[in-house]
């Protein structure tokens, strides 16, 4: 793959009330062409920021952004216009014309560049179908449920021929099912189109879903950068192991004992891992959490294991856990 986006060194500093807020500091990264790329962090992160900074609807105080070859900050406004018209956008809160049917949303785009009304109908039916939303070309926003608006959305960012489709928080406001509903299409557009896709997310389940690689944000700077797959096995930072591990099966708080975290390498494995270990020492150990997550279409198990109070013993558990070749453990000493 070739690189298509180069952010170097971004920084964003708002003046407000309460005095200055550094939204981002020093942050940089590199996506190639035809990925599908995850922004990550909790809120006031600065990925919202950060996205608006991509096609320069907020400008940095400092830095570049880079793309296909061209600095965006050196560009004159006619050049910065004909720029953004390369980069799609889609929202948390689908940003339709209520008053216009959804074959007029679609057409919308289209027409303001100078295309004809029929040929603009036309290319609108063929977005339309794609998202699965032929019959719906009369109907109105207000008629269409979120998945459906979503889905309107990103037909319109089609009809741009977009080579670069920035997600933000697009899947914020809908359910889990048509969540992934909307992944799926997104993933398909990609394979499709060779849009490459920027997904800007709190959740991890989205990342996991369908991004390649991956950043995480935590106050205003960039903390991991990592294969999504390894960011799921090998989380290097505190805000990379919130994110993986927020649950709301966790416990608020425990005491005594080392916790492990293990992820199981091999879907297929049928070692009893945890019960091999209890048989092995004789000890009962306490499971705080377990799931199994979607990596890229691929399910991976991950597990947060309570050990005994002595430390002989729980070192050897860890030394016994480590010859395990079918998973990956870690040693969590802030898990709450």
């Amino acid at each position: 793959m070739s690189e298509l986006i180069k952010v170097t060194d971004l920084s964003k500093t708002f003046e407000t009330k309460a005095g200055a807020v550094e939204a981002l500091d020093g942050v940089s990264f590199t996506i190639d062409k035809g990925e599908i790329f995850g922004i990550i962090g909790l809120s006031g992160a600065g990925k919202s920021t950060l996205v608006r900074c991509l096609n320069l609807l907020e400008r940095p105080d400092r830095g570049e952004v880079i793309i296909d070859g061209e600095n965006l900050l050196e560009l004159s406004e006619r050049q910065l216009r004909e720029k953004r018209r390369k980069i799609g956008m889609i929202f948390q809160s689908f940003n339709l014309l209520m008053q216009d049917s959804v074959l007029d949303n679609v057409c919308f785009p289209m027409e303001i560049v100078g295309v004809r009304r029929s040929e603009a109908k036309k290319k609108a039916l063929e977005y339309l179908k794609v998202v699965g939303l032929e019959n719906k070309a009369d109907a109105y926003p207000s008629q269409l449920s979120g998945g459906q608006k979503q889905r309107v959305a990103i037909a319109r960012v089609l009809a741009s021929n977009p080579e670069i489709l920035l997600c933000d928080e697009a899947t914020s406001a809908l359910d889990p099912e048509t969540t992934k509903s909307i992944l799926k299409l997104i993933k398909d557009i990609n394979a499709q189109y060779d849009i490459t896709v920027v997904l800007i997310t709190h959740e991890m389940a989205v990342i996991q879903e369908i991004c390649n690689r991956c950043v995480v944000l935590e106050d205003g700077k960039l903390v991991e950068e990592n294969s999504v797959e390894e960011l799921f096995r090998h989380p290097k930072t505190n805000a990379a192991r919130r994110l993986i591990f927020n649950s709301s099966n966790q416990v608020k708080s425990m005491s005594g004992g080392k916790v492990v975290r293990i992820a199981f390498e091999e879907t297929n494995t049928t070692e009893p891992v945890i019960g091999n270990l209890i048989l092995e020492f004789k000890t009962p150990v306490n499971i705080l959490e377990s799931n199994i997550t979607s990596i890229s279409g691929t399910s991976r198990g991950q597990m947060m294991v309570q050990l005994p109070d002595d430390e002989a013993i729980a070192n050897k558990m860890i030394e016994y856990l480590k010859g395990k070749t079918s998973i990956v453990l870690e040693e969590v000493s802030d898990y709450e």
